[in-house]
């Protein structure tokens, strides 16, 4: 039987001051964050980092990277920031209180019935001829998606699954058997007791 674990991981946290901007820079404590999560997946054998392409989520990757030096890292515009969204026909399956905050999505933002992110699962969510361990660097609602898909919970329950800046969730995939969920939402690293104060 052979394994592939993703590793997902929400961007760190963005420069207040590009909070409205789509593409803006990490704030200073966000690369801390980043600096943290490197050390705490500095032993993880991973063979790949995928990171979305939007500027805090490459600058969280090449962080990392710096603390897994061997390991290749590229962007991957699968896992680009997507808002899901219904079309028209598959409106009743979302709640109705969510329909007014949805229709509010920028037309640059809305994944209409979450096809973009569905590729994204289906091409990370497989099982080759040995065991994979790769590691995606990416955003919210992006790893709200895999998650319900993992847990096969209603299209709408990304709504919800809110990831803390650098925490790790990782799912899994078995040979012949479903997804599963290993972790979820793990800050254990980013608190401050848990690695020496000479972080940048």
């Amino acid at each position: 039987m052979t394994r592939t674990h993703l590793y997902l991981v929400r961007h760190g946290e963005q420069d207040p001051a590009t909070a409205h901007a789509p593409d803006g820079s990490l704030s200073h404590s966000g690369r801390i964050q980043a600096h943290r999560l490197g050390q705490r997946l500095r032993a993880s054998p991973f063979t790949a980092i995928h990171h979305s392409p939007l500027a805090r989520a490459a600058q969280t990757a090449a962080i990392i990277a710096g603390h897994l030096p061997h390991v290749p890292h590229h962007a991957c515009d699968l896992i680009t920031d997507r808002t899901p969204t219904p079309s028209l026909g598959q409106r009743g399956q979302y709640p109705h209180r969510w329909h007014d905050w949805l229709d509010q999505i920028p037309d640059h933002d809305r994944d209409e019935d979450a096809t973009a992110l569905q590729s994204a699962v289906e091409h990370f969510g497989v099982v080759g001829g040995r065991d994979r361990n790769e590691l995606l660097i990416t955003h919210n609602f992006v790893i709200g998606w895999f998650i319900r898909h993992v847990l096969d919970a209603p299209v709408w329950r990304w709504i919800g699954l809110n990831q803390a800046n650098c925490a790790i969730t990782i799912v899994r995939w078995d040979t012949d058997r479903p997804p599963t969920l290993v972790s979820l939402n793990d800050t254990g690293h980013l608190r401050p007791e848990a690695l020496p104060a000479h972080l940048p």
